[in-house]
């Protein structure tokens, strides 16, 4: 057996031992004080599974028959849980004796809220009861007045939010008040993923037309009255969700209240929900993540996205044990379930993890073995986590683009955003969020560089913002369309940011296989092209425009593709790169304003990274930009693309930590029905790799928190070799 082999046998080992040496969780161990979703890292939510898809009869007295509230309890408690979310009420069935709901024939006389809060009370566990909101099942068919309906008056299987249904679902979780839970959590407050987009019921059509003087359109016109339409359903939902907040506390003050929320990519306005609008009106917010719906490298990026959304309200993430999807019966390996869950408590979240029972409602013994261990690890580890993130790049998002430019595909969009995203975590510079609805010039000053991934479409305020942010010292980088759209995404004669960029907007390219090339030139060229071939045309797939410089530095040179004589004709499409023509303007423009500065690039490497045509050379572009604006960062680190690194701060004790997380699975097959679509492998062994991190302060002392960690200090440089999923280097400066 080789060293590594070893190694991963030995920590396997100890994470065993982990799990069946330590206690459950005391009641002594819990305070009372801050409420629980402060105090709280880890707990789990178990429910059945089955019933919201379809998959069970009313008359199948095998469903749920061993959905027992006890047992969950105990081995929630043996896996070192700090709060559980039991199962209330889905689209078909209420999990209690509901005087409203119909119950799983297989339940009998059995009550699973009750066995759940009776035995939880000994441990003092809070109980939170998981509740949906909008589903599709039995209640939805036996009360079509509370449904969505098409323009044409058909029924599309979802609950309209200004219905009577506000008033139904009052009564339900009134009922589940009584039995003394801590809180809910309310799941699937969407409008719907996709078309037909509701509602054109009655209700809906007298209130819009009321309110606006003009009946709701038909579907997406994407002008004044879709506007409207798009503002009428964000309300619809706001008014729902604070309606049955307030009410709620009316019951019981001290009750939680957090609502499941779809603000953040890949979910765009069909859910009714914008960014921050909607992400706030609860105690705190709730998001899901995993690599089945979001990708591997979105799952720190979803975390950050819900704390943008909410700044100062803790973070709930949910994550699922089975290796696919929430319903698919499996557990992942260990290692896989703790990259996940120590990559979001990295990023200063709580964690759920999620366990759909069997049909019977049969629990998993293994899962929750790997759960428990890699619990018993966050417990050993909870005072690395919680702290101050320290970021040299803000990310901003604009709610508006999303809406008008990526329309009916808000991917177009997206990309941009997630390609800058991935470029600075394989590039490991640290990086937040920053978003339109509450961004002000304070928040942006915390970040040394802001960058605009094809922001189109700005606001006269956004834009005075971002000009009091570069005027004060701070540095801007703007990319693709950014600024280049009016309100409604048409395109506009003049850049809003022409000012910013010191440049003039002659035309946008209707291309998106564009290219980039550096001849010899100034330092600043060099800087910008550093480990880029010079004379060296490549690829930077997305949105481009031709630029000229007023009192900007042109630098490098933005091409344009060949077109065949069939694409120019119409006959034959662009999808396929083409490779470079003749130069039409700068790839980079540099720009001083006040005590900062503007870096425009007239291409976007952004939505190049997130592209299938991603090569490396577009990331650094980014990269690049970033340590030309900003050459002394307070900490850099250099590792493999495949190590993920957050770095925070706890000033009261001048201590940094750098959280390195590495990611390491098997190559994959492509599935033959998804092409070009590949599902990354699980993460079944240990990563071994190095790692360096160089501070622009002086530092005091440095260690690592795992034992086999071998580290070097060098001044102010710490050199790393670490053989794990997980580790954290705690610096005092």
């Amino acid at each position: 057996m080789n060293g590594m082999r070893c190694f991963e046998v030995a920590v396997a080992a100890w994470v065993v031992f982990c799990s069946l040496a330590a206690p459950p969780i005391r009641a002594s161990e819990m305070a009372v004080d801050p409420p629980w979703f402060r105090r709280s890292l880890v707990g789990m939510e178990v429910g059945p599974t089955g019933a919201q898809f379809g998959h069970s009869d009313p008359n199948d007295t095998r469903y749920c028959s061993e959905f027992n509230g006890r047992e969950i309890v105990r081995r929630c408690l043996s896996a070192r849980c700090e709060y559980i979310v039991i199962w209330a009420r889905d689209g078909d069935y209420a999990y209690y004796d509901s005087k409203l709901l119909p119950k799983p024939a297989g339940l009998g006389q059995r009550d699973p809220l009750r066995e759940t809060m009776d035995e939880a009370a000994d441990s003092h566990l809070p109980v939170i009861a998981y509740c949906v909101v909008q589903q599709g099942g039995h209640y939805l068919r036996e009360h079509p007045e509370f449904e969505m309906r098409d323009p044409a008056g058909n029924r599309i299987g979802r609950f309209c939010y200004d219905s009577g249904y506000l008033e139904a679902i009052k009564q339900i979780v009134a009922e589940q008040l009584a039995y003394g839970i801590a809180g809910f959590h309310l799941d699937m407050l969407d409008q719907g993923f996709g078309p037909p987009y509701g509602c054109w019921c009655e209700h809906c059509r007298k209130a819009f037309e009321a309110q606006y003087g003009h009946p709701m359109p038909e579907g997406p016109t994407w002008d004044e009255r879709w506007d409207h339409m798009l503002e009428f359903r964000y309300a619809s939902s706001m008014r729902f969700q604070r309606a049955l907040y307030d009410h709620i506390k009316s019951l019981n003050p001290t009750a939680t209240i957090d609502y499941n929320y779809h603000g953040n990519p890949p979910f765009s306005w069909e859910v009714g929900q914008r960014p921050v609008q909607h992400a706030g009106n609860g105690d705190f917010v709730t998001g899901e993540t995993g690599v089945w719906g979001f990708s591997a490298l979105t799952v720190g990026l979803n975390a950050e996205f819900y704390r943008a959304a909410t700044p100062g309200l803790p973070v709930q993430v949910a994550m699922q044990r089975g290796v696919r999807m929430y319903h698919d019966q499996t557990t992942r390996p260990l290692h896989d379930i703790r990259w996940e869950l120590l990559t979001l408590l990295a990023h200063g979240t709580f964690v759920t993890m999620v366990d759909k029972t069997g049909f019977d409602g049969w629990l998993d013994p293994v899962a929750y073995e790997r759960i428990g261990a890699a619990f018993r690890e966050v417990h050993s580890k909870r005072a690395h986590f919680g702290h101050q993130p320290v970021a040299e790049v803000g990310i901003y998002f604009s709610s508006r683009t999303r809406d008008w430019l990526g329309r009916e595909r808000p991917a177009d969009y997206f990309q941009s955003f997630q390609g800058a995203h991935k470029a600075f975590v394989y590039e490991h510079i640290p990086w937040g969020i920053v978003l339109d609805e509450n961004a002000t010039v304070e928040r942006l000053g915390k970040f040394p560089v802001v960058v605009l991934p094809n922001a189109a479409i700005l606001t006269e305020r956004e834009v005075k913002m971002l000009g009091r942010y570069v005027e004060q010292g701070g540095n801007l980088i703007l990319t693709g369309w950014s600024g280049l759209l009016g309100w409604r995404g048409e395109p506009q004669a003049t850049s809003a940011l022409s000012e910013l960029s010191g440049a003039r907007f002659i035309r946008r390219l209707d291309s998106l296989d564009n290219w980039v090339r550096f001849v010899n030139g100034s330092e600043s060229a060099a800087q910008l092209s550093r480990d880029i071939a010079v004379d060296w045309p490549f690829l930077v797939k997305g949105p481009a425009a031709v630029l000229e410089a007023t009192t900007s530095l042109s630098v490098g040179q933005l091409l344009q593709p060949f077109r065949t004589t069939r694409q120019r004709e119409g006959r034959e499409g662009t999808d396929w790169p083409m490779s470079a023509d003749s130069p039409v303007g700068p790839a980079i423009l540099l720009n001083e304003v006040g005590k900062g500065r503007v870096l425009t690039f007239a291409c976007s490497p952004d939505y190049a990274t997130a592209s299938e045509h991603h090569i490396v050379e577009a990331r650094r572009l980014l990269a690049n930009a970033v340590r030309f604006l900003n050459p002394n960062p307070r900490v850099r680190i250099t590792a493999p693309s495949t190590v993920q690194a957050v770095v925070t701060d706890d000033p009261t004790k001048r201590t940094l930590r750098i959280h390195l997380l590495g990611y390491n699975s098997s190559p994959q097959t492509t599935p033959p029905k998804e092409r070009p679509n590949i599902l990354p492998g699980l993460i079944e062994d240990v990563p071994m790799y190095r790692a360096t991190v160089e501070f622009a302060e002086s530092i005091k002392r440095a260690g690592a928190f795992n034992e086999s960690t071998n580290l070097k200090r060098r001044g102010r440089r710490l050199e790393a070799t670490v053989q794990d999923i997980h580790d954290v280097l705690i610096v005092n400066y």
